[in-house]
């Protein structure tokens, strides 16, 4: 099976809550990742306006022109 991001919506922080094409809900907090981040191109999303601004392309979430993705996978799992 296929699975991919219907819907994800900002909650608030770092956290986005995932709806996937097989009924799966996730609520995920980038917070982690972004804080151990070494390129600059990741940390700039430490600015909540700019985190804010990802969308649903092809079922994937992407940052700015796929300047930072996730695998559909690992957020399905709820790991990043």
């Amino acid at each position: 099976m296929v699975v991919s991001i219907e819907k994800a919506e900002y909650v608030s922080d770092y956290k986005i809550e995932f709806f996937f094409s097989d009924g799966v809900h996730k609520l995920i907090d980038f917070s982690g990742f972004l804080l151990k981040a070494r390129n600059p191109m990741t940390k700039k999303y430490l600015d909540k306006h700019l985190f804010q601004r990802f969308t649903i392309e092809y079922g994937d979430i992407v940052w700015n022109d796929y300047e930072m993705c996730f695998p559909i996978w690992d957020l399905h799992e709820g790991t990043i």
